[in-house]
């Protein structure tokens, strides 16, 4: 298609380098003819099939009896001149009438021009009447003085472009004129519409040149993570393709974009910074969840970003929010690593055997409640050189243990020999925790790839440590369930690794009866196992438990509904879940010799 804005600026442009003035560049020459010559006139042709303009010039001593004319053109390669019949009245100006085709009659509709003229063209700096009533009443504060802008304008504007009835809970409203001349009006609504089930929010700021729209709700211009953010971005540096609908310069418009990006940014920073109380409160309870989609979306945004974030932790007051940054500067210099712990709620990851390691060592620890959490920091990784490490993974031990290595070490002899005879606080030693964790792999090697002892358990028998498998099973099943698929027909449980303590007393029985009633120890095992799963989230389905629970009850019931007083405890290895029936015929012997020692 043939440029007649472009091919007007060149001639102008040659002209007055012709004339000696020196000339001037392009923009200089062409401001302001957008929309004046080519496609905004030849649009006219695809709706009319004859399109009139009709012309009277001024009145003066060589026009004064001058005849109007008429220039008539049906769009296919031709025109014709005529005078206009006396019949037409036409004033000095020019007009232009459109005979419209049958099937875009709709044309004709003050309803449907007013709507198109309001989307389109209600903030041009000329009076648009129509039958005699203006239409474009309103003013583009955009482009006032950011200072001269009035609260009450802007709550009236906000309304006006958004749609909705509530204040906005911030404004942003800049110039700029580096990487190119932007012109910027950005409002942050008190709400959004995603929490309540209204579906996936469309972009709402809208691109203007010159105060005219090109694209209503762009999704170019900010990232997606932004489509919270309502307002108007005006640039006269952009050119416009041939329907002027699109930006016609991909690249340009990358660079806006982030321009912008970075201006949202760097005015969040300053809220939370300045605002800290506001920041946290209204704005992060409300939308921190675009953050986070930003952190694992927008790689280029995703270092500011992070510094955004806000967490609950271990050693804050429930509700308090505190930033990676509040977390790093109360770090001790030794601790290289940035650790978080996923968990439903609060309570539960204060209540986790992960955190028993971390409280024994006074180490803090980040709070994560969500999917969305826990892929932020599998998406990070790293925060200011340091390593954001799960809590559940594999090798993480009490930090003090460390320095007490050598000399545990120096003492496990000794601890060997003291163990054997200790009955007051009974722990596994060296070797017998190797045999327990040897026996432990054998008996579930379906599920377990890897046992052997910690350090960082105090009042739990084990944990599992694959945070990796973790964090991605929790991804499928949130996928698998958004898919329309059961929230259970997920890929079956990787092999787990099992840390246990050596000095809780359920390992060091469970070990002494694997000798004296394997079937029960296996039992126990089965469930020390699924108890570590339930911790760690892992467990798909809950209710796989219950036989095994109501066998072990069962045993336990029975072994204190002896009579003699003489039998020992379930958890010593003198019942089995599995051995219900000698159970019963155990119970009926002593019941007829209970009987017999009454006769006597």
């Amino acid at each position: 298609a043939r440029s007649g804005s472009k091919a007007f600026v060149q001639e102008m442009n040659m002209k007055s380098q012709l004339g000696g003035g020196g000339g001037g560049t392009d923009a200089a020459i062409g401001q302001g003819i957008i929309g004046k010559f080519g496609v905004g006139f030849y649009s006219g042709f695809m709706v009319a099939d004859r399109v009139d303009v009709r012309s009277k010039p001024a009145a003066n001593a060589t026009t004064a009896d001058a005849p109007p004319l008429v220039w008539s053109s049906t769009g296919s390669g031709s025109y014709t001149i005529s005078p206009l019949p006396d019949a037409v009245r036409q004033d000095r100006g020019s007009s232009i009438v459109l005979h419209l085709r049958p099937e875009c009659s709709d044309y004709a509709n003050e309803s449907t021009v007013e709507k198109i003229l309001k989307r389109y063209s209600n903030f041009v700096g000329y009076p648009i009447y129509l039958n005699g009533n203006r239409v474009n009443t309103l003013d583009a504060i955009w482009l006032h003085d950011p200072k001269s802008v009035s609260q009450d304008t802007h709550a009236a504007f906000y309304k006006y472009i958004s749609h909705m009835y509530d204040e906005p809970l911030d404004t942003l409203h800049f110039r700029m004129d580096a990487p190119l001349d932007i012109k910027a009006l950005f409002y942050i609504p008190s709400f959004h519409q995603e929490k309540y089930g209204m579906g996936r929010m469309e972009p709402g700021v809208s691109l203007y040149c010159r105060k005219v729209l090109i694209e209503s709700k762009s999704p170019d211009i900010l990232p997606e993570w932004c489509r919270f953010v309502k307002g108007v971005v005006d640039s006269e540096d952009l050119p416009l393709s041939i329907s002027r609908e699109k930006p016609q310069d991909t690249k340009l418009v990358g660079k806006m974009r982030k321009a912008l990006t970075r201006k949202i940014i760097s005015h969040l920073a300053t809220m939370a910074k300045k605002d800290t109380e506001k920041y946290k409160t209204e704005f992060y309870r409300e939308y921190g969840f675009f953050l986070k989609e930003g952190v694992c979306q927008d790689y280029e945004s995703q270092k500011p970003l992070s510094k955004l974030l806000y967490f609950e932790t271990s050693k804050g007051m429930a509700g308090e929010l505190v930033s990676l940054d509040e977390y790093v500067s109360r770090c001790p210099p030794e601790q290289k690593d940035i650790y978080y712990l996923y968990a439903p709620s609060r309570e539960l990851a204060l209540q986790s055997p992960y955190m028993e390691g971390f409280a024994k060592s006074n180490r803090e620890v980040v709070f994560i409640y969500t999917a969305i959490d826990d892929f932020v920091m599998a998406n990070l990784k790293t925060f200011e050189g340091r390593n954001l490490t799960s809590a559940d993974r594999s090798g993480i031990d009490d930090a003090s243990t460390k320095d007490k290595d050598k000399q545990n070490d120096d003492k496990t002899k000794d601890d060997d020999e003291s163990n054997s005879t200790n009955t007051t606080n009974p722990k596994l030693t060296t070797t017998e925790a190797d045999q327990f964790c040897a026996w432990f792999q054998t008996t579930l090697s379906a599920k377990v790839s890897q046992c052997r002892t910690t350090d960082r358990l105090t009042s739990s028998p084990a944990v599992v440590t694959d945070n990796e498998s973790g964090a991605m099973r929790r991804m499928m099943r949130m996928v698998e369930t958004s898919d329309g698929g059961g929230e259970f027909n997920v890929t079956p449980l990787p092999k787990q690794t099992v840390e246990i303590n050596p000095e809780h007393e359920i390992i060091v029985g469970m070990h002494r009866l694997k000798e004296r009633d394997p079937v029960l120890a296996k039992v126990l095992a089965e469930q020390v196992l699924d108890n570590c799963l339930v911790a760690a989230g892992l467990l798909d389905d809950g209710r796989s438990m219950l036989p095994r629970l109501n066998d072990l009850m069962l045993c336990i019931v029975k072994s204190n509904s002896d009579q003699d007083g003489n039998s020992e405890s379930c958890g010593d290895g003198s019942s089995s879940a599995s051995s219900s029936k000698e159970k019963e015929e155990k119970t009926a012997d002593d019941a007829t010799t209970t009987d017999e020692t009454k006769k006597e």
